[in-house]
């Protein structure tokens, strides 16, 4: 049985991608990572599940996130296993919200979907080294995230 102490510091080791990404800071987002992740958005993007390095991981998503004005990840109904005292996994309900102004006011993409994780205790440190989505719905404007992919290409050109 996960003690109190472990479910509040692997909560808060899963809280530190998601909220470190809404801030974009990029080290808190990698430091939360093992060395290597298998991230797995197929049930989203489509494709196979992809291990990669923290490095990795933020590239891929420096490319996107920046180009919303704002982006919101909220997390909940947490369910924390220790595996041993050195692997847990964990699930929650997960609701990413993007904004980018739009002359039609159709300024929102919203993600809604559960994540799984698997997590490895490094020292007295938890990090992620599975993460899978499973997605339910998105709503809003689909388009939104091509336009913050292209605001991102921009602002790197000057």
């Amino acid at each position: 049985m996960a003690s109190s102490v472990d479910i509040t510091d692997i909560t808060q080791a899963i809280t530190a991608i998601f909220v470190g990404t809404d801030e974009h800071d990029w080290s808190r987002v990698q430091a939360a990572f093992a060395p290597q992740v298998l991230l797995d958005y197929t049930s989203m993007a489509g494709g196979e599940p992809a291990r990669l390095t923290p490095e990795q991981i933020v590239t891929a998503w420096q490319a996107l996130l920046p180009g919303f004005e704002h982006t919101h990840h909220q997390l909940g109904n947490f369910d924390v296993r220790l595996v041993n005292d050195r692997e847990a996994t964990a699930f929650c309900y997960g609701t990413a919200t993007h904004y980018l102004p739009q002359p039609t006011g159709s300024n929102v993409w919203t993600v809604v979907g559960t994540y799984e994780f698997h997590l490895v205790r490094e020292g007295a440190t938890w990090h992620t080294d599975r993460l899978k989505f499973n997605l339910k719905y998105q709503d809003g404007n689909l388009e939104l995230p091509n336009q913050a992919a292209e605001r991102v290409i921009l602002r790197s050109r000057g």
